[in-house]
């Protein structure tokens, strides 16, 4: 999906909704950033070597890599870092990360919008750092021979040392950059035409080197949002409606706030970006006192067209539209099901439905704005810099070259801050008192107003011939569209049968490595719920809920076929046409965990199962291939215990392994809370769950053993922070029907579903 995030370009924007969403920083203002702290001076000093605009060497030799890439814990910031001192030859002490802002010289041609999602940083950045790197190298080498009046050919560059073995002459990285010598400059097309190292000569690329933003979060000196700290700064506590999009303020009553010490203001938010309705944010000198006079407002609300809204009316809506033939846009749509069906030794259809689930990330949502001037200045950790400017500059009506975006460490992200809506009470507040102010949401603000996973349904219809070989399936899915909400048409896909743009982010992971002649998928948009339910992007996106439907049915249609459900994946896995190479890829991270996991070589005790499942997470274009193999033991009652998770993951390039075993494991344990754990309701048009008591994540007691394989062949790096949440939930699913014969539809799997299942 590259060419979606380099079409988020630059623009003039003028004061419209649509110049909020799509509008970004881009356009620029150099004043904004002369007076900066952190930017400006520590980028680029004058007598800084900058071969990149991505990095910088300073005189006394240190690198300092700049990320445009949000760090919420995954050490995204070290790993740039790491592929530039691999081809710069920079040693590993000597190397320093720091965080991009907005400034348009970041606005890189080659890397994109500032999108931290989908998976895509390594991927995405791994050849243009790799080039930033080795653009150095070559220029302080050549800067070295001059100095040492040598060949810059016989040079030796190793451990931030450029050396002449012949001479037994040598000069630092930081002798040359003081000399001045290092000049050279490179065009785009000579940054290509450099010739990389190849895997086998990597000397810092696969090894698990310490991450450099660690000892800065364990000394206190990283800075994450919540910590921002501006003299004469007041705080907003925000006041959320019971509707949790639609409604608006009808009154607001402050005279008790009033009595609250250090209460200055209750500000209503007239938000044209259409982020935020009906939100009140109460000012204070304090924190605790914002929140008590939020408390202590009265405030009448018109609750909207979703008032009346449930879950239960977002499924009966989906199930209506599915029914539908006209409904939607074609994703996929290979051959002909329909006939297929007519012909088919046997068909099997099934139903496939998630509920809403929240971000929560442990860092509470946060914001801090300042006017200074006609410039805004914003403190705030974020996944989308370039969209998220725009928005600020929306919720203050200005032009987003106004803009100026502070970017913090992140204390949890995972999808929720790709969004900005904790900009807009703060940028507005911060207008209407003309001071500068901090807004942090309290946990039932995020959880009750969070950009959720959205509710889904899916209906699959399935056809097997006499040899019980699948020969069609058919794939409806309907919900919200994240990614349409965000109006940014390049996001958008055509849709294969010429009826308009779909949202491929609702349906990536249906358009599988199989083997299937006839096959299509159909994008369903609710509109229902999305209007009601703005959605947004959870770690894992689409393919957390397509391939629990995929991987389901493929189950389902191996037990029906007689056929063991991994045998019958791998002879869907021959690489035919279209999915040659990805197949082959599949297919050996699954043979992979089950051999890790023991799959098939033993006989398991009454109640216990081994279930598979594998996936080509994130999209199919950008794939990471991974499988899993989950054991569980189910108790008459239907109770169900996950004993293992066994994950195999095909990575092409390892970075930093360490840090991808770290992420796997991760990501598994978040697809196993998803699986079974994490519900939210959605009632009278606002969710019911408001903290941890009632929505109820993946606790520790609850981490069953996790065995992981890490497949590095030297292909290029794929993703790894997400795709192993899309494999657990159908292999969990997958093992219950072989431990109980209960065959499991709906996520999250209960206990009342599966005897339920056990006795049908």
């Amino acid at each position: 999906m590259n060419k979606h995030i380099k079409s988020v370009t630059a623009e003039t924007t003028d004061l419209s909704r649509r110049s909020f969403l799509v509008g970004t920083a881009a356009t620029g203002l150099v004043l904004g950033y002369a007076g900066v702290p952190g930017i400006g001076e520590a980028l680029a000093a004058p007598s800084n070597f900058e071969p990149s605009v991505w990095y910088a060497i300073a005189p006394d030799g240190l690198v300092t890599v700049t990320c445009g890439k949000a760090d919420m814990g995954q050490h995204i910031a070290s790993t740039m870092a790491q592929i530039v001192a691999e081809e710069l030859g920079a040693k590993w002490s000597d190397m320093r990360v720091q965080l991009a802002s907005n400034d348009p010289k970041f606005n890189d041609p080659v890397l994109g919008a500032q999108i931290t999602g989908g998976s895509w940083s390594t991927m995405m950045n791994f050849e243009a750092m790799s080039r930033a790197g080795a653009a150095g190298r070559m220029a302080l080498t050549e800067g070295a021979a001059a100095a040492m009046g040598v060949p810059a050919s016989e040079l030796v560059v190793r451990d931030s040392m450029i050396s002449h073995p012949k001479s037994k002459k040598a000069m630092s990285f930081a002798d040359v950059v003081k000399s001045g010598k290092a000049t050279k400059s490179f065009t785009p097309d000579e940054l290509k035409a450099i010739k990389l190292k190849t895997p086998d000569q990597y000397t810092m690329i696969g090894v698990s080197v310490p991450q450099l933003d660690i000892p800065a979060k364990t000394n206190g000196t990283a800075k994450y949002g919540i910590d921002v700290m501006i003299p004469g700064m007041a705080y907003g506590a925000v006041v959320t409606p019971p509707v949790r999009f639609g409604a608006t303020v009808k009154s607001v009553d402050d005279s008790a706030a009033k009595k609250v010490p250090g209460f200055i203001k209750a500000v209503t938010l007239d938000d044209k970006t259409g982020t935020t309705s009906g939100w009140v944010v109460a000012v204070a000198s304090t924190y605790a006192n914002a929140k008590k006079a939020a408390q202590a407002l009265k405030i009448a609300y018109d609750g909207g067209p979703n008032a009346k809204v449930s879950s239960q009316s977002l499924l009966d809506e989906a199930m209506r539209l599915q029914k539908q033939e006209d409904s939607g846009q074609f994703f996929v749509k290979d051959g002909d099901p329909a006939a297929a069906f007519g012909t088919a030794a046997k068909v099997l259809e099934a139903e496939y439905t998630t509920s809403i689930n929240i971000h929560a990330p442990m860092e509470p949502m946060n914001a801090t704005a300042e006017f200074k001037g006609e410039i805004l200045h914003i403190y705030s950790g974020n996944q989308f810099a370039t969209r998220s400017g725009a928005i600020a500059a929306g919720a203050a009506g200005i032009d987003p070259k106004f803009v100026v975006m502070h970017q913090m460490w992140l204390g949890g992200g995972f999808g929720r801050r790709l969004d900005a809506d904790m900009m807009i009470p703060a940028v507005q507040a911060a207008k209407a008192i003309r001071k500068p102010v901090k807004v942090i949401y309290t946990r039932e603000n995020d959880m009750t107003m969070d950009f959720s996973r959205p509710l889904t349904y899916q209906k699959v219809k399935a056809a097997v011939d006499g040899d019980g070989k699948l020969v069609a399936l058919s794939h409806d899915v309907v919900s919200a569209w994240p990614t349409a909400r965000w109006g940014i048409p390049d996001f958008l896909t055509p849709s294969v049968d010429k009826k308009g743009p779909l949202d491929s982010f609702t349906v990536n992971g249906a358009d599988f490595f199989y083997t299937v002649p006839n096959h299509h998928v159909r994008a369903i948009k609710n509109e229902m719920a999305h209007n009601a339910t703005p959605s947004g992007q959870l770690r894992s996106v689409a393919p957390g809920w397509t391939f629990w439907a995929v991987e389901s049915m493929i189950d389902e249609i191996a037990a029906a076929a007689g056929k063991d459900p991994a045998q019958f994946r791998i002879s869907l896995l021959d690489g035919a046409g279209k999915n040659d190479g990805g197949a082959q890829r599949l297919r050996n991270t699954l043979l992979a965990a089950m051999g890790l996991a023991g799959y098939g070589s033993r006989k398991l005790p009454k109640g216990e199962g081994m279930g598979v499942a594998c996936v080509s997470s994130q999209e199919r274009a950008t794939a990471s291939w991974t499988a899993c193999v989950a054991h569980v033991a189910v108790a008459p009652s239907g109770e169900v215990t996950v004993k293992k998770l066994t994950v195999a993951t095909d990575v092409g390039t390892q970075v930093h392994p360490d840090n991808i075993r770290a992420q796997v494991e991760g990501a598994a344990l978040w697809g196993l809370s998803l699986a079974m754990y994490e519900k939210a309701t959605l009632k009278d048009g606002g969710i019911e769950q408001t903290n941890f008591d009632s929505y109820t994540p993946l606790r520790m007691s609850q981490v069953p053993e996790v065995a992981i394989a890490v497949i590095a062949n030297g292909e290029k790096a794929t993703g790894v922070g997400e795709p192993a949440v899309t494999v657990i939930a159908p292999a969990i699913g997958n093992a219950i029907f072989n431990a109980s014969g209960a065959r499991v539809r709906a996520l999250p799997i209960t206990a009342e579903a599966v005897k339920s299942a056990m006795k049908a």
